[in-house]
């Protein structure tokens, strides 16, 4: 059996690539508004970021995403970025045995 392609992406923070499943996308959609995007389907702009908290707190020190989107974001989009990539850290670590 054929060996499947894995999708790589680059995070935006670290310009490391990645398997897109590492990931969690951010998006910008055509009203300037910035969200986490979990499916990685909503329409708009996306750029990804690793699921590292260590991570999401540069992103955080840099403002990483106020640069990649030309959006002056607030802290509470960063602060819910670091809950969501713990959240989703700590999911990976309980649940992917491989």
């Amino acid at each position: 059996m054929r060996q499947r392609k894995v999708p790589m992406r680059k995070d935006i923070v670290t310009g490391e690539m990645a398997p897109k499943k590492q990931l969690v996308r951010i998006v910008r959609n055509q009203d300037q508004e910035v969200s986490v995007d979990p499916t990685g389907k909503k329409s708009g702009r996306g750029a990804y970021i690793s699921l590292d908290v260590a991570v999401a707190q540069r992103a955080k020190k840099e403002r990483t995403f106020d640069h990649v989107f030309g959006v002056k974001l607030d802290e509470q989009f960063y602060d819910d970025l670091i809950a969501y990539v713990d959240h989703q850290q700590a999911r990976r670590e309980l649940f992917d045995h491989d």
